[in-house]
C-alpha cells in the first residue's frame, strides 16, 4: 500500500515514505504468522506497521513492456534461487524479455568485460575488450558506454580503466574507490512454546515492517549517533540442514542437541533490523597488490570495519526490536545487535554500496547526478557504487531510480549535445 500518495498520508502504508504518484501495481503479498504477529505486537505499543514493499507480486500482472509475471507461492526458495514461476522481478524476467525482440539489441551471455577503452586524452570512451565465451579476446567500439554490472565490479572496472584517480586515504585525495559503505545487520530471535510459524514456509520479501527507527525517522538527540534502520520480519523460508534454531546453552551434538532443534525449529522466529551504514575515511575500495583472476588482472581489495557510530546506534536501533520482542511473550530471546569488528566469514548482506559515487564536486565524488563520469561524458557507470552512503534500506529500489535517471538523461539531453557534461 501507497502511504503517501500525492502528498496525501494513507492507513496501511508507510507513514514515513516519500509522496508517490500512484498506487503499487499490484496488492501487498499474504502475511504469514510470524509478521502479522509482529504487526499486532507494534501496533499495541504505537508503532504504525504496514507491509513490506517487495519485488515478488501477489497476483498475475502483465507489465508495461508486454511481460507476464506469475502471483508467488511462498515456496521458500526465493532467496539465493531463480524463480521458476517468474514471480520476482529482476530485469532478467521483466526488462531483457523484450528488448530481447528487438531488432537493434543484442546480448552476449558468457562474457567479461576487461577494460573500458578511452582515447589518448583519456576523455572519451571509445569502446570496451571482453573476453567471450570462448576465451578470445574481443575490442567493442562505442560511442556511448554504459557499466552497470554489480557494485564491486563497477569500481574494480574503472580501477583497471584508469578511470578517475585511486582513493588515497592517507591524503584523502582521488575518488574511484572512495566512500565505500556496507549494511549493519541486527536481530532479535524469540522462542516459544505455543507457536507454529511454519519456517519452511516464506518469500525473499514477505513481511511487515516498522520505520520509527529508521534515520532521521526519530529524534536524535543526546543519543551520540546518526542513522538507523527499518525494523521488519521478513520470512525468507528456512534452508533444510541450514535452518537451525536452538537456544543458550544447547550442546552442539548428541541427542539433547536433536531434541532440542526438534523443540524449536517451527516455534521460533526473528525480528531483524536492517540498518545504515556510513562511510569513514578508512573504508575504501582498491586494487589487489597480491591477488590476480584467472584473466591476470588485480582482484578488487575491500578494506572496511565497523565504525563506533554504527555499532553505537545497532546497540540502540536493536534494543528497541527486543522491546517489540518483549511484548510478545516469547519463552526466550537472543539479542543480537552488531558487534566488533567485520568479518568476512559469516553472511551478513550483499548491500554494499558506494567506491564511485554521484555528487555536485569532482573532487569528492566520481559521477554526476545522472551518473556520468566526470571528465569523461560518455561514459555513465550505473548502480549502488554511486551511493555516498549506505541508509537504512536495502538499495536495491534507488538503483532502478537511478538506472531510469541516467536513462532519461542520456535520452533527453545528452544524444542530443553527446560529449557536453549534463547540468541540468
Amino acid at each position: 500500500y501507497a502511504g503517501n500518495l500525492n502528498g496525501e498520508k494513507r492507513a496501511g502504508g508507510n507513514p514515513f515514505e516519500g509522496p508517490r504518484s500512484g498506487e503499487y501495481p499490484t496488492p501487498p503479498l499474504r502475511q504469514p504468522y510470524g509478521p502479522t504477529l509482529f504487526a499486532q505486537a507494534a501496533k499495541e505499543m504505537g508503532y504504525q506497521p504496514f507491509p513490506v514493499p517487495s519485488s515478488l507480486v501477489s497476483e498475475a500482472y502483465t507489465n508495461p513492456y508486454g511481460v507476464t509475471m506469475g502471483p508467488c507461492t511462498f515456496c521458500g526458495f526465493c532467496t539465493n534461487y531463480g524463480c521458476a514461476n517468474y514471480s520476482k522481478a529482476s530485469a532478467i524476467t521483466t526488462v531483457l524479455p523484450a528488448l530481447m525482440r528487438k531488432e537493434n539489441f543484442t546480448a552476449y551471455t558468457n562474457c567479461e568485460v576487461l577494460e573500458v577503452l578511452t582515447d589518448s586524452s583519456g576523455k572519451k570512451a571509445t569502446g570496451v575488450t571482453y573476453v567471450d565465451s570462448s576465451g578470445d579476446t574481443w575490442e567493442q567500439p562505442a560511442d556511448l558506454v554504459i557499466v552497470a554490472a554489480f557494485t564491486f565490479e563497477n569500481v574494480r572496472l574503472m580501477l583497471l580503466s584508469q578511470i578517475g584517480e585511486a582513493y588515497d586515504p592517507v591524503t584523502n585525495k582521488g575518488t574511484t574507490g572512495r566512500n565505500y559503505a556496507y549494511q549493519t545487520a541486527n536481530n532479535v530471535t524469540l522462542f516459544f512454546d505455543d507457536k507454529n510459524f511454519n519456517p519452511f514456509i516464506g518469500a525473499g520479501a514477505v513481511g511487515m515492517g516498522i520505520d520509527e527507527f529508521n534515520n532521521d525517522n526519530f529524534d536524535h538527540s543526546g543519543l551520540g549517533f546518526f542513522g538507523g534502520g527499518s525494523i521488519r520480519v521478513t520470512p525468507i523460508g528456512s534452508a533444510p540442514i541450514g535452518y537451525r534454531p536452538l537456544p543458550p546453552g544447547t550442546p552442539k551434538w548428541g541427542s539433547k542437541w536433536k531434541r532440542a532443534l526438534k523443540d524449536n525449529y517451527l516455534s521460533t522466529m526473528s525480528i531483524g533490523c536492517e540498518a545504515s551504514s556510513y562511510t569513514t575515511r578508512t573504508n575504501y575500495l582498491s586494487l589487489d597488490p597480491n591477488y590476480k583472476d584467472p584473466h591476470g588482472r588485480p582482484l578488487l581489495r575491500i578494506t572496511f570495519d565497523f565504525s563506533h557510530n554504527d555499532l553505537k546506534m545497532a546497540q540502540y536501533c536493536t534494543g528497541k526490536v527486543a522491546e517489540i520482542a518483549k511484548s510478545m511473550n516469547p519463552r526466550e530471546t537472543i539479542v543480537k545487535p552488531m558487534t566488533g569488528h567485520w568479518s568476512s566469514v559469516p553472511y551478513q548482506s550483499s548491500h554494499v554500496v558506494g567506491g564511485f559515487v554521484m555528487g555536485a564536486d569532482p573532487s569528492t565524488s566520481s559521477v554526476n547526478k545522472h551518473l556520468q563520469v566526470w571528465d569523461v561524458p560518455n561514459l555513465f557507470v550505473v548502480g549502488a557504487s554511486a551511493f555516498p552512503q549506505n541508509p537504512g534500506y536495502n538499495p536495491t529500489g534507488t538503483v532502478g531510480a537511478l538506472a531510469f535517471k541516467a536513462a532519461h538523461a542520456i535520452r533527453t539531453w545528452y544524444l542530443k549535445r553527446p560529449g557536453e557534461m549534463i547540468t541540468v
